[in-house]
């Protein structure tokens, strides 16, 4: 490990408008990304520590593709020989199985089945791509670091997918599933969680070149697998600290309010809770 192990965040059990939430130790780019799609939904997960009561088939896909990926690395990580397709599925299968099969929601287009095989398409491609055999010394998979980046704001916990060394560089690789290829102008648009993850690991390992980039692997028939390096750029790290910035003084003055979307309402865990909020 490079850094200590996260401690345990504090969770305090408030009604939501009622008052400001108790310190928290941590905060995550997940957290913040939360609250700026809902923040009665941070609120709901992140303070009230409510359990969700559905989960979108897309969301545990993406889970269980990361995890039998993450064990592919950590196979590489402990010197052993890449895993075969079979054991690759298994590991997919056992993160699909964490989740009760009740709660989970698909939408029209895909069963449990249709996933299964998009999984295997997906895991095939992934292991006769390059992206399986990084160059360089794997330092971390699934590494957990953790630093603070603003005075008054919580130390930043990040969950780095894939950290390795070249002779060069210390390489952050970010792993995505999408629903179609990425552009170049895709990454650079959602750079702001590697930008801070850069900053981590930047005064963890200082004077070392450090390069950001995604992998992106496609569900779709015929699957891709590109790679996008993401620039350092010091205004958008410096806006993107900001918003960090803003977002949890506004959290921290216990500001709970919901936001309703067509988009995110009908796959929301939290519908329940929120029906009954009444401010």
């Amino acid at each position: 490990m490079i850094a200590p192990a996260v401690r345990p965040a504090t969770r305090p059990q408030s009604a939501p408008g009622s008052n400001p939430p108790g310190p928290r130790d941590h905060i995550s780019f997940s957290s913040i990304t939360t609250y700026q799609q809902c923040p009665l939904k941070y609120f709901f997960k992140y303070v009230a520590g409510l359990p969700e009561e559905t989960v979108s088939a897309s969301f545990v896909f993406g889970r269980s593709i990361h995890r039998a990926v993450e064990f592919h690395f950590c196979e590489l990580l402990a010197g052993n020989a890449p895993p075969d397709l079979d054991t690759l599925l298994a590991e997919f299968q056992a993160g699909w199985d964490e989740q009760p099969a009740a709660a989970i929601v698909y939408p029209k287009t895909d069963t449990r089945d249709s996933l299964g095989q998009l999984a295997d398409r997906m895991l095939t491609a992934f292991r006769d791509s390059d992206l399986a055999r990084p160059t360089g010394r794997i330092l971390g998979v699934e590494e957990e670091l953790r630093g603070q980046l603003l005075p008054g704001v919580p130390d930043l916990v990040a969950r780095l997918d894939l950290l390795v060394e070249s002779a060069e560089d210390i390489i952050i690789t970010d792993f995505k599933t999408s629903r179609s290829a990425w552009t170049d102008d895709k990454a650079a648009g959602s750079a702001e969680q590697l930008l801070l993850y850069r900053e981590i690991v930047h005064t963890l390992l200082p004077g070392r070149s450090i390069r950001l980039e995604f992998a992106v692997m496609t569900k779709t028939k015929e699957v891709t697998l590109s790679r996008h390096a993401v620039t350092p750029n010091a205004a958008k790290t410096l806006r993107t600290r900001r918003v960090v910035q803003r977002v949890w003084d506004a959290i921290d003055a216990g500001h709970f309010y919901p936001v309703p979307s067509p988009m995110n309402c009908p796959t929301c865990p939290y519908r329940v809770p929120c029906r009954h909020w009444s401010g």
